[in-house]
């Protein structure tokens, strides 16, 4: 009988650079044989849903996390035994393979973390390569990180613990934490977190050194009101986690008595006396959204300006072009032709379709259109994008947006669709809803809302006549668009609506 192995597999970033994922479902039990690449979970990105393949063909040994668990990025959600084809190697202190140790496992490396865990050790202490999870790299042969250097500050003043949120988004989220360099008999011989006292005097904190932790924790200890100077960290060199600022709360909860009860008591939220209030946890597309919003409106000077127009002529020709062969079961509304409009706008308008990069202190202008369209789903606002809509037809653009539409209702939108765009359209006509300020995707120049088509009187050849009218929202980044630009895009798309025979004067 072959010998068999316990591994583990870590929840990777999936490739786009976050921190953590909601576990939705698992399609697979304990004791349940699966092959390599089987879907074994449907996790909840900030962006969107994910199957997780299996890296591993074997058997469930232990489902580490359950359903609407959000998980760190590296922790183990799932446990397989599987057929050790090389035999048990010997560790360093002896001990066999087969013990469920896994020496290329490391909690802090995201996608490449998945891969390492595939990747045994011979007999002879060499990285042998093993069918890895599709799509998230290539095996890594190496466990060795670079060590991060302390970052130091003046040490007159108090330390800023929340000095790197006012940092873009994107970077704070392509950052990987450092490496978990604790001996693996400390972390994963014994399965248990030494206990360390987390609550240190001033003097411990090296003077001028900001307590070192990951974005996401600064974030959560900033929400908490928690000051990350006060507590000592549990992780590598020092790192401080969630876990510790928890434990930080949990110990100031039990020293002031029971807040939980004498908030009950205020709220009137006892069972049998009815809530008064409902709290729901800021988590997935929803949490995403907020960050991302936060970012473009206190980062991106934003002006709006609006344009109301006769869109008659092109609400006649939707009716005629419906009636034509090549657009025949093709979903054709005025989004179709606004979108058309705008990919033509932008050709006359090239700063609209850009985006600026502080850091290198340049504007980039793409020579592409991944046009963006806002979608209300279930579990909040998305915004995915067509890659390349600039080069397709009409009948291409209008089967691209049906399927962008359904996609995105049905949370199946992958994160390779949300991430790129270059410009976005919102349709908030659908809502009722003649005019807004949309707020800017961020790293993009322009947004276009959609007003209402309403049947309403207007001047028309000297006359006054009900005609079909649409207000649009342009909101643009200031420092990338001057107003005359804005409003010569503006323009350009409010006259291809209204008179659709002009594009021949702009092509």
């Amino acid at each position: 009988m072959s010998a068999t192995m316990i591994k583990e597999f870590r929840l990777p970033d999936l490739g786009e650079g976050l921190t953590e994922s909601e576990i939705l479902s698992w399609k697979v039990g304990v004791g349940d044989t699966v092959s390599l690449n089987q879907v074994i979970a449907e996790v909840e990105t900030a962006k969107a849903v994910v199957e997780l393949p299996s890296p591993f063909a074997g058997v469930i040994k232990e489902l580490h996390e359950q359903p609407g668990t959000v998980v760190e990025v590296g922790k183990p959600i799932v446990s397989f035994e599987v057929a050790d084809d090389a035999g048990p190697a010997p560790s360093a202190a002896g001990a066999p393979a087969a013990s469920g140790q896994d020496a290329g496992q490391d909690a802090g490396k995201g996608a490449g973390d998945a891969a390492g865990q595939a990747a045994g050790e011979s007999s002879a202490g060499t990285p042998r390569r093993e069918p890895n999870l599709v799509g998230y790299g290539a095996v890594v042969e190496s466990t060795g990180r670079p060590v991060r250097r302390p970052r130091t500050f003046p040490a007159a003043g108090p330390v800023d613990a929340f000095a790197a949120e006012t940092r873009p988004a994107a970077t704070m989220r392509g950052e990987a934490a450092p490496a978990d360099t604790t001996p693996a008999a400390t972390m994963r011989g014994t399965g248990k977190t030494p206990a360390v006292e987390h609550i240190a005097p001033a003097s411990d904190q090296p003077a001028g050194e900001r307590p070192r932790s990951t974005p996401p924790v600064r974030k959560l200890a900033k929400d908490l009101g928690v000051d990350l100077a006060r507590i000592t960290g549990t992780g590598p060199q020092g790192l401080i986690t969630r876990e510790d600022v928890r434990h930080f709360m949990d110990g100031q909860s039990a020293e002031a008595g029971s807040p939980g009860e004498a908030a009950a008591d205020q709220g009137g939220g006892k069972a049998g006396q009815g809530e008064r209030e409902t709290r729901t946890a800021i988590k997935g597309v929803r949490k995403f959204t907020a960050a991302a919003m936060v970012q473009s409106a206190f980062t991106a000077p934003h002006a709006t300006e609006f344009l109301t127009v006769d869109v008659t002529p092109s609400m006649e020709l939707l009716a005629r072009l419906r009636e034509g062969r090549e657009f025949a079961g093709v979903k054709l509304t005025p989004l179709t032709l606004a979108a058309k409009a705008v990919l033509i706008a932008l050709r006359r308008n090239p700063s609209l379709n850009s985006r600026w990069d502080g850091e290198n202190q340049e504007i980039v202008t793409f020579h592409y259109v991944n046009l963006g369209i806002a979608a209300a789903t279930p579990r909040g606002l998305t915004v995915p994008n067509i890659k390349g809509a600039d080069s397709l037809s009409l009948v291409q653009l209008a089967q691209a947006l049906s399927a962008l539409a359904d996609t995105a209702r049905a949370g199946k939108t992958p994160p390779s669709d949300l991430t790129g765009g270059t410009i976005s359209i919102t349709n908030i006509g659908v809502f009722g809803i003649d005019a807004g300020t949309p707020i800017l995707n961020p790293g993009e120049a322009a947004i276009l809302a959609l007003g209402a088509v309403r049947r309403m009187p207007w001047e028309y050849q000297g006359d006054v006549a009900l005609r079909q009218v649409m207000t649009l929202s342009l909101s643009f980044d200031h420092r990338l668009v001057d107003g005359e630009q804005g409003s010569r895009f503006l323009a350009d798309v409010g006259a291809i609506l209204a008179d659709p025979g002009r594009v021949l004067t702009m092509v």
